[in-house]
């Protein structure tokens, strides 16, 4: 069994490297010595990672949003650091207006009553809250403590959450400012788990043991009649890597490979 992997990610304004559990800390303290001088508006820090019961590893970045970024810009940069691979739909829901739990005690005394076409409105109305269109801008969909979940692909479905930080009385540097991002992490491979792992088989998925170093996925090739045909696929540091056609980003390449010992 593997020892817990390690993420850690580069701070952009002095290049330390921190944890992922205090990046964010970090992060706060230079982006509040900057709204201290900077232009009036409204901005966010943003901590986005995969959604923990769908992807085990510790993937992350930390962006910096301007308020008057449009919805569908940052759905445009997750795509093309993390996700993008045959122009699948998206959807943002805002989740914490749907965080009441007085409203299922409120529908349970509907259907008591057998006020279904009140029910009926209200369920409705409640969806369309759990949207968040992708015109609308970051300061009207944001605020410090708000989480967001962001579905990418409706089949093979990548998960993001996404939690608004931080916010600030300043314009931020510009639209979307990628302040980290965790380095490639240390994944081995489950075979010989000695190596790095940098291919994923996609067929044997029910096994639990799916992604290979170079030399272990060449065993494994003899043993799994799919592997070379279509069920390998390159690891990336993405919560994207194995699904679909994914074969890596377009921001940020230099983090977008394998962990290198």
């Amino acid at each position: 069994m593997q020892n817990k992997i390690k993420s850690e990610g580069k701070c952009l304004f002095c290049g330390k490297i921190y944890s992922k559990s205090g990046i964010n800390r970090h992060l706060a303290a230079h982006l509040k010595e900057k709204a201290a001088k900077g232009v009036p508006g409204k901005s966010f820090l943003v901590k986005v990672e995969p959604d923990k019961s769908l992807v085990p590893y510790p993937y992350f970045l930390c962006m910096w949003i301007d308020g008057e970024t449009c919805m569908n810009t940052i759905d445009g940069f997750l795509r093309d650091i993390w996700l993008e691979c045959c122009g699948h739909e998206s959807e943002f829901e805002d989740l914490t207006k749907t965080a009441d739990n007085n409203i299922s005690n409120f529908l349970n005394q509907l259907i008591l009553e057998e006020r279904f076409e009140e029910l009926l409105e209200i369920i409705i109305s409640i969806k369309m809250k759990k949207k968040v269109s992708m015109s609308d801008e970051a300061k009207d969909v944001f605020q410090k403590g708000r989480i967001l979940d962001y579905h990418y692909d409706f089949e093979d479905t990548t998960t993001l959450v996404i939690t608004v930080m931080e916010e600030y009385p300043v314009k931020a540097d510009s639209e979307i400012v990628l302040l980290s991002r965790n380095e490639p992490l240390d994944i081995m491979c489950c075979d010989c788990e000695k190596i790095p792992a940098t291919l994923i088989c996609t067929s044997e998925t029910h096994l639990g043991k799916t992604l290979f170093c170079p030399q272990c996925a060449e065993k494994h090739s003899k043993t799994c009649k799919d592997f070379d045909d279509h069920a390998a696929r390159a690891v990336f540091n993405s919560p994207r890597s194995g699904k679909c056609q994914y074969v890596g980003g377009m921001i940020d390449k230099e983090r977008d490979g394998v962990y290198k010992m």
